[in-house]
């Protein structure tokens, strides 16, 4: 039977979870409240498509119950009366049961029924990736390459930013340094002109076998897998994820061709010698992080599986 914590023990977790949440999504939230784009945490919430409110909500992870407050099957904040669910409702929340209406944990049954080959295809690439030693010598040009040639070719540019050296001058960099970003997800944004530039040819189907520690999307995609596990994942990993994620993405447009000055960042300028070392002690910091991560995140995929 899983563990079980009382209100006393869980509710206060819960809460600093809602309240780490918050702290760690209050610039994006606050160019959202002003109507404004945020072309640096954007991405946060476009290519990982979730909600703050989901963001909020803290897990135990698989293995733990819940007793809910009072003996009762609801949750703190939850209106019966309302026409609409409470969000707060644990009750109601899919893949969790309640037991004797007073304990909820989830249901491992129903959610490896519907996510049993996602945790599969998660531990192999987890697994996959924590066996290779990183490389750290593709200086974030994945950025570069999705905009090579863009106004020779009459395209719009991916964000409404200036470019830090001109178009001639970002074409110039690409061509004057070798390609070579192993990650898919970055590789299929690459201009047309670009991707026969880049010296590896990723593909969805070569994912697992090319996925390396020091990529920056890579490690960025944790978050990803942590969103994917859903519940599964304890609340403090899937922040520490998202965080890692978030950290990584500033980085990833500091050492990128668009001018982010307006977001007081200090750009990483990997065309020369100083701005290669400085983007290469960055990747080795998040590798060093995301490894932990990843540790964690392959125990959570392990004791899943060990369910079946």
């Amino acid at each position: 039977m899983a563990r079980a914590l009382t209100p006393e023990e869980w509710l206060p977790l819960a809460a600093a979870h809602a309240e780490r949440a918050d702290a760690l999504t209050a610039v994006w939230r606050a160019a959202r409240a002003a109507g404004r784009k945020h072309a640096i945490e954007d991405f946060l919430f476009t290519y990982y498509p979730t909600r703050i409110a989901h963001l909020r909500r803290w897990h135990p992870g698989a293995g733990v119950a819940l007793v809910l407050p009072d003996g009762g099957a609801e949750a703190p904040g939850a209106t019966p009366d309302a026409d609409a669910p409470d969000p707060d409702d644990r009750t109601t929340w899919r893949w969790h049961r309640t037991t004797d209406g007073e304990i909820v944990a989830l249901d491992l049954d129903a959610f490896l029924a519907d996510r049993g080959d996602t945790v599969w295809y998660v531990r192999g690439l987890l697994s996959a990736t924590t066996s290779r030693a990183g490389t750290f010598g593709c200086f974030g040009l994945h950025e570069w390459a999705m905009v090579y040639r863009d106004r020779e070719a009459g395209r719009d540019q991916r964000h409404p930013l200036p470019l830090r050296l001109g178009h001639e001058g970002t074409d110039a960099v690409v061509e004057a340094n070798p390609v070579r970003c192993s990650h898919f997800d970055a590789f299929r944004f690459f201009t047309p002109e670009a991707t026969s530039r880049n010296q590896l040819q990723p593909s969805r189907a070569a994912q697992v076998g090319m996925e390396q520690p020091g990529c920056l999307h890579a490690n960025m995609d944790l978050y990803k897998w942590c969103l994917k596990l859903g519940p599964a994942v304890p609340g403090d990993l899937l922040l520490d994820a998202f965080e890692l994620a978030r950290d990584i993405r500033w980085t990833d447009m500091a050492a990128s061709p668009y001018d982010v000055s307006e977001y007081d960042v200090a750009a990483v300028q990997i065309e020369t010698p100083h701005g290669k070392a400085e983007y290469v002690r960055r990747q080795r910091d998040f590798a060093q992080r995301s490894g932990a991560l990843r540790e964690r995140l392959l125990r959570v995929c392990d004791a899943l599986l060990g369910t079946q």
